[in-house]
């Protein structure tokens, strides 16, 4: 064993260790000391020392911020408040950037015969990308996705919250003055965005006369926010080891997403173009009605209208 102990890595106090050279090195290194031995041999005699073959397992999300815990108090405190008075509390983020065309999908599904799809992933080879962007009405169990084929930027999330309060949130909260938004502390809707804000004030809060209140998730915290639990889950499980061939193909797949406790999700495409890094001034920064919360307002807003709604 002290031929592979400067090749060793793992716990010293622990039984999961391994080595960083190959079984075929490590024989040649034991005919070059005078042991003739195979490399199935040697994987043996490491398997017997509690060495085995493992793949890297992401585990580590670095130190906790110290208003972790703060802050999903906060949030369960601002969600209980918001449904107790029947007022909307959404969850929103974007999926994972998909090809659309003949590729592979993660999963299985049942068939008599597996579909063949393009052995890469070039985009090249894609009839298109399409990023879902979705939200989860936590007071419905509703989902509302929009399919955007450009940019996954800030204007285009806000878009799609625009999209749904005129077509179908407003119809399901005719009195509601108020939305609480949760939302990760990254990303097109992340907590540093000036877009984002700008954005919010604009096409929600000031054409809508809402209040939005937005609650932002820690760094490293995504997982607890409802939209991945109820929502992109259950749509990435509907459409587990099927090539999305196509947008109506994508799209159905969605909108078929259902679960026994009632989900029903809305889908639709949108094929808008949004450029990237776009610039607010600060002089627009200035002119937007935000205010922050005593509680972590960094992660914590809320936007009030500037003038009555169209």
């Amino acid at each position: 064993m002290a031929l592979v102990e400067e090749h060793t890595g793992g716990n010293p106090q622990g039984p999961e260790k391994w080595v960083r050279r190959s079984l075929r090195n490590l024989s040649r290194d034991l005919e070059g000391l005078g042991h003739t031995v195979s490399p199935t041999t040697v994987g043996r005699l490491l398997d017997e020392q509690d060495y085995s073959p493992k793949a890297n397992r992401k585990r580590l999300t670095g130190p906790r911020h110290p208003d972790r815990d703060r802050q999903f108090e906060y949030i369960a405190q601002q969600k209980a408040a918001f449904l107790a008075a029947g007022l909307p509390v959404v969850s929103l983020d974007s999926k994972k950037r998909e090809l659309v065309g003949p590729f592979k999908n993660a999963g299985q599904s049942w068939c008599r015969q597996a579909q063949a799809v393009n052995a890469y992933d070039f985009r090249t080879q894609a009839r298109g990308i399409a990023i879902p962007y979705g939200l989860y009405v936590v007071n419905l169990n509703r989902g509302y996705v929009e399919v955007g084929t450009s940019g996954n930027t800030a204007a285009f999330a806000v878009d799609v919250l625009s999209h749904w309060w005129e077509k179908e949130g407003r119809v399901l909260f005719p009195l509601a003055e108020q939305l609480l938004l949760f939302a990760d502390g990254g990303g097109s809707n992340g907590c540093r965005p000036r877009l984002w804000k700008w954005r919010l004030q604009e096409a929600v809060a000031d054409r809508f006369g809402l209040a939005v209140t937005v609650c932002h998730y820690p760094t490293g915290a995504s997982k607890y926010n409802p939209v991945e639990r109820h929502l992109f889950s259950r749509i990435t499980s509907n459409w587990a080891g099927q090539p999305l061939e196509s947008y109506p193909v994508l799209l159905a797949y969605i909108r078929g997403t259902k679960t026994e406790t009632g989900l029903c999700v809305r889908a639709r495409l949108n094929r808008k173009t949004y450029p990237t890094k776009v610039k607010v001034s600060d002089e627009q920064m200035a002119s937007l009605r935000l205010e922050r919360h005593k509680i972590c307002p960094r992660w914590n807003y809320t936007i009030k209208p500037r003038s009555s709604p169209d």
